[in-house]
């Protein structure tokens, strides 16, 4: 019987999760030694198994179709499957034959029809997991919004605190954004002077990026920046200081108040 080592970790960020492949790999080597199996490949990849689509995964199956390997060997289930999709080739393949052994230090199969039952519902619950972290993760967000924090990450003169969850205003960047909305207010300036403004004055996105013409248009729709949040399309009263100026305060605000006015006429139709 001729097996493939399977190890994966649900993330690709190199901070997280840092020893889980190298742990799986030494457990899952020290396993095959002493069930003494017969190793002809070895796969590892940082993909979530959340959706289908992970790359290794599939060049796995693909031996496995061509006959190269008879069984996999993994730490359990949820390292092959967290979703129908690929649970199912699993099982597929153990219905046609293709995979006749599956080996797991902390689950027990045998291709019987009980064991594949159990195979089913291990998958099953590897899905109801991510579900459930899902729906939990979506209801702490609204929970965020409902106190007045933003839950994302923050627009272009803020920081994101990661202490106390919060958001603060970025010192440096605070008063050229309050600086660009001045300009704004005026009505001499363009979306493209305003871009090149930010060139010149090095204002850039959080992440180091340019203000393309774009953004520009974004940080002027925004309304984070009078202390509002939008989000799934419904306006919000946050906790975080407003990035503003005394002298667009009213414009802004009125243009503000009138937009989410029509938003809501549209929605009443």
């Amino acid at each position: 019987m001729r097996y493939i080592l399977y190890a994966r970790k649900s993330t690709e960020e190199d901070d997280r999760q840092v020893l889980s492949i190298e742990a799986q790999l030494v457990e899952l080597q020290e396993y095959a030694a002493k069930e003494k199996l017969e190793i002809v490949a070895s796969f590892q990849e940082a993909k979530t198994a959340k959706e289908p689509g992970r790359m290794k995964f599939a060049e796995m199956l693909s031996l496995i179709e061509r006959g190269k390997a008879d069984g996999i060997v993994s730490w359990h289930p949820d390292r092959l499957a967290r979703n129908s999709v690929d649970g199912g080739k699993i099982i597929h393949f153990v219905d046609r034959g293709l995979i006749k052994s599956l080996k797991f230090p902390t689950f027990w199969f045998e291709a019987t029809p009980q064991r594949l039952f159990m195979l089913n519902i291990a998958f099953g619950q590897s899905k109801y997991f991510v579900d459930n972290l899902r729906e939990n993760v979506k209801r702490g967000l609204r929970q965020k919004i409902r106190n007045g924090v933003w839950p994302g990450w923050a627009p272009v003169g803020y920081l994101n605190n990661a202490k106390t969850r919060g958001i603060d205003v970025d010192s440096e960047k605070a008063p050229k954004v309050r600086k660009m909305f001045e300009m704004y207010a005026t009505g001499a300036y363009s979306f493209n002077s305003l871009a090149n403004w930010c060139k010149e004055k090095n204002l850039r996105g959080n992440l180091g990026k340019e203000i393309s013409l774009s953004n520009v248009q974004h940080i002027l729709q925004n309304p984070f920046y009078v202390g509002l949040m939008r989000y799934k399309g419904e306006i919000f009263e946050g906790t975080h200081e407003p990035v503003r100026a005394k002298t667009p305060r009213k414009f802004w605000r009125r243009w503000t108040r009138k937009k989410i006015k029509r938003k809501n006429k549209r929605k009443a139709k």
